[in-house]
């Protein structure tokens, strides 16, 4: 029996975990139609945030955050992340103030930079802290019930932006983080910030530091600035094969992609990135973690430290749930338990609940 049809039968619903949040439709769904079951399983869970990654393939922001609101009631649906650079402000403004009021409330705009080397191929410009900050002042103009005019800014520039003049909400949103930067200006500008996969104990506490003491020079309280770790978590009760696509398979795409930047992040030896791009498997098989088979990944661990697989959550659910409340302990507000589906989580949260 799924958690949803444990509800329909009549089992009250669970207090919300506020702190606690999914990514939808992790890795290649075979289906975007995936996402309907996985809301309706995380708010029978109790799950506090759905978060929406943005792929051009089945994943599009905008649909799929419709879809999570049409099959849900209570959790809150964040988009972590888009681009602001890939719509017109007016398009993403009519998206988010729809969001507000399809669900009430519970909608968060999330943007982050993307990845350079997709963006230099779609030919989208890059995304710089300045912009980020401006389209954000411009969001929260325009849910203010303001009329931008002639605004030439980072974001870019435009005559008239304008939604209501009866409009004044405030809108939440996120920033996914990964430099300095982009960490502070999370604390000066935004509600949420999001960190990535695979950040070790040292670079957690970091992150905090940098979004809590940027909110408080900002003049903003620091707790009002919620801090996420988007933590993997892979539980002993999945396959094993499944289990090492969503740690190895996962991190060695990352390292794929952006390895530079999460190694020198880390602080971790650059030496070791090299000898593993360097691989003649790793070269062979572009997104380790969609097209590598389980004898190519058992290669590829062996080219991974340990210590560079150890920021996750793995082992038994007690295991599992050490390791989460750990971000907390580390000064995370929230823990993303990503690469896995709420019906994979059900056990962790579970035990999650069993010891609060």
């Amino acid at each position: 029996m799924t958690a949803s049809t444990a509800t329909a039968a009549g089992s009250p619903a669970p207090s919300i975990l506020d702190e606690l949040g999914f990514y939808t439709l992790a890795g290649q769904p075979g289906s975007a139609r995936e996402l309907v079951d996985e809301m309706r399983d995380a708010e029978a869970l109790g799950l506090g945030v759905a978060w929406i990654s943005e792929r051009y393939n089945k994943k599009e922001a905008c649909t799929l955050s419709g879809a999570a609101a049409a099959v849900s009631d209570r959790i809150t649906i964040a988009t972590a992340a888009t681009n602001h650079n890939t719509r017109h402000p007016m398009v993403t403004a009519g998206y988010a103030r729809t969001m507000q009021s399809l669900t009430g409330g519970r909608f968060v705009l999330g943007i982050g930079r993307g990845i350079t080397l997709l963006q230099d191929a779609f030919g989208i410009a890059h995304v710089t802290t300045a912009q980020m900050e401006d389209f954000a002042s411009i969001m929260r103009r325009l849910f203010r019930g303001e009329v931008v005019f002639g605004h030439q800014g980072p974001a870019g520039s435009w005559p008239v932006l304008h939604l209501d003049a009866e409009l004044d909400e405030y809108l939440p949103m996120a920033i996914t983080a990964f430099g300095e930067q982009t960490l502070a200006l999370g604390g000066r500008c935004f509600d949420h910030v999001v960190l990535h996969t695979f950040f070790t104990d040292e670079t957690t506490e970091r992150c905090v530091r940098v979004v809590k003491e940027a909110a408080e020079q900002a003049g903003r309280d620091p707790n009002a600035v919620k801090v996420w770790s988007c933590y993997a978590t892979i539980g002993d009760h999945l396959p094993a094969d499944k289990r090492l696509m969503k740690l190895v398979g996962r991190l060695g795409t990352y390292l794929q992609g952006y390895g530079d930047l999460l190694v020198r992040t880390n602080g971790w030896d650059r030496a070791v990135l090299e000898r593993f791009l360097a691989d003649s498997v790793v070269q062979s098989v572009r997104g380790l973690d969609v097209s590598a088979t389980t004898e190519q990944l058992e290669h590829v661990a062996t080219l991974i430290p340990d210590e560079w697989l150890e920021p996750a959550a793995t082992g038994s659910p007690a295991q599992c749930v050490a390791a989460v409340r750990h971000q907390l302990a580390l000064g995370c507000d929230g823990v993303i338990m990503h690469g896995a589906t709420p019906a994979e989580l059900a056990p962790i949260v579970a035990e999650y609940r069993a010891g609060s």
